[in-house]
Order: C-alpha cells, then structure tokens, then sequence
C-alpha cells in the first residue's frame, strides 16, 4: 500500500503536466490559426508574398532585357499658375465621378474603349511585368451568363456569407444582389491580375506586386473613364472569379480583381447623395 501512495502523486504530477503540454500546444494553434473569414474570396488575396517553388523560379533571367537601353528623359514644364490651374481642372473633373448602377445601353464608340485600355497600360508595375489583362465584353449572351453567375453568388454573400455589419453598412447604398447593369451596359471590363508570368522555357516568371500594379492601373482606368464622359461602378464580385475565368476561358495564372460595366448613365439614374473628407482629413504633411 505504501508502494501505492507513493506512486499517486507522482501519477497526479505526470498527468498535470501532460495536460500543460496538451494546453499549450492547443492555445498555440488557435493563435496560429487564422481567423475564420467566409466572405473572403480566394482570388483576391495579395499573392505577393507567396513565393513560387524553389525548383520554379529562374534566377538566371526575369523575362527583362539586362541591357535595355537608357534614353534621354523630357517632361511637360509649366508655370506655376498654369500647374495651378491644370491640377484644379482634373482635379473638378475627378470629383464629379461617382459610382453609377444605372446603366443605359446606348452604344459607346469600341474605340474610346481601345484609348481608355491604352492609357490603364500605362500604369507602373513591379519591374515593368505589366501583370494584367482586360477582358472587355460587349456579346450579350456572355453579358447575361456573367450576371446569372455574379447574382447567384451575391445571394448567397449577401444572406449568409458578408455579415449583418456589412450588409447594413450597405443598406444607405441601397445595393442588393440583382445586377440589371450587367446586361445594360455595353461593356464589362474584367480586370485579371496575372499572379505569375511564363518565361520562354514554360518555368513560372515572378510578377513582383502583381495585385498592388494592377490596383494602380485600374485607378488610372477610372480616371480615364471618368475623362471620357463614362460612368461605372467598381464591383468586386466575391467567389466569382474561378466560374468567370472559366467562362472566359483565361488561364488558372490569371485571378479576377475587378469588374466594371461601363457606358452612359440612365436618364433617371441615381446616386446616393454622399461628401468626401476634407484634405485636412486625408493629408499630413511634416
């Protein structure tokens, strides 16, 4: 018996500190684990820091030419009042852009289109790798089976997967999952980030902050739109992406960051009647 007494606390001690360990590594990976977001959609994620395989990546050569020439560089120089007055006049031009979900079907000329593309390629990329590609949709048919799938998804975000934080922070929008403009518009411009590129000998080519290059760019188209006398509304349609890339045949390197119907507004369209902050609110300068 005195065998026996001797061995309780000396069991008691071991299962304590087993359930220490158990404990322990239990807290750590619910720490390390990532906090359950159901809304968030795959495609997009920032890939930058997502490294391709070792056995992937060519170190010898980046698709870019070591030599590429340097050439004499000139810039438009005004005077003061003139830069004054320029940057006042985009800047009114600017402010007037609002987020428009009614969407006339008049025809807008493919060639302003072409200009508007154009100009959101020139935008800067990580070591110029240009990462994106604009699929611009005018055929009807694939306007509405691009509707059928976003409506169908946003039902489901909307009902289960955003949240009542979100959906009532939408509620003064009055934004819903039924989408008419994207059959009305007479264009959708789908912009894909390629969060990878191919080298000449198949191995995947880095795109160094491919989804920050193509934000970028896709502001620049905004602003170029907006230049035109167009209307869109930036749409992000969650847990989209996959269904559309197959419809539109892209391949798997390209994941959808953006959608935008674009033409003219309704006559009777509408916008909620919404102020920007100040510049006190959104500059510091030291």
């Amino acid at each position: 018996m005195a065998f026996f007494s001797f061995l309780t606390p000396v069991f008691v001690a071991i299962i304590c500190v087993l359930i220490g360990v158990i404990l322990k590594k239990i807290k750590h990976e619910t720490k390390s684990k990532p906090l359950s977001r159901p809304w968030v959609d795959e495609d997009l994620k920032d890939g930058t820091d997502n490294q391709l395989e070792e056995e992937e990546v060519d170190e010898e050569w980046q698709g870019l030419d070591e030599n590429v020439a340097h050439i004499p560089f000139s810039a438009e120089r005004y005077s003061e009042a003139e830069m004054i007055k320029r940057s006042q006049m985009f800047y009114e031009l600017l402010n007037k852009r609002r987020s428009v979900r009614f969407l006339s079907d008049e025809p807008v000329p493919r060639e302003v289109i072409d200009n508007i593309i154009r100009t959101a390629g020139t935008s800067p990329s990580g070591a110029h790798t240009e990462p994106w590609t604009f699929v611009i949709v005018q055929d009807s048919y694939l306007k509405h089976k691009i509707r059928e799938i976003v409506e169908e998804e946003e039902e489901i975000n909307y009902k289960r997967r955003m949240g009542d934080t979100w959906v009532n922070d939408l509620k003064r929008l009055r934004t819903n999952w039924i989408k008419e403009y994207l059959d009305t518009a007479p264009y959708l411009i789908l912009i894909f980030k390629q969060v990878y590129g191919r080298h000449p000998n198949g191995k995947k080519k880095t795109h160094y902050y491919n989804e920050i290059s193509v934000s970028i760019a896709c502001g620049v188209l905004l602003a170029a739109l907006q230049n035109a006398g167009l209307c869109t509304v930036t749409t992000t349609p969650l847990n989209c992406g996959p269904q559309l890339r197959t419809l539109l045949k892209r391949p798997a390197n390209e994941k959808l960051l953006m959608l935008l119907p674009v033409g003219y507004p309704k006559k009777d369209a509408t916008v909620p009647a919404l102020t920007r902050k100040p510049l006190e609110d959104i500059m510091v300068v030291m």
